[in-house]
């Protein structure tokens, strides 16, 4: 199995400009493009674990890569 990251966007509810990069890494068989159909559950038990928080956006890459999906499933190069 290879590692394959969720990388999500999050900000402050107290503060919204406040945000920051959180990264959800776990190894898996997924596409890139799998992967980003695949993350609701993982952002989900996310947000549930960190109520302070909220999702702004999200990507999926594989660790140590260019390559990325972003949430729209658009596979693009860093």
């Amino acid at each position: 199995m290879d590692l394959i990251a969720i990388v999500v966007t999050v900000c402050s509810l107290a503060q919204p400009n406040q945000c920051e990069e959180q990264r959800l890494e776990f190894s898996s068989q997924f596409s890139l493009r799998q992967c980003v159909m695949n993350a609701q559950p993982y952002l989900a038990q996310w947000i549930a674990e960190h109520p302070k928080w909220s999702i702004k956006s999200y990507h999926c890459e594989y660790p140590h890569t260019k390559a990325k999906t972003d949430a729209r499933g658009s596979v693009r190069q860093a």
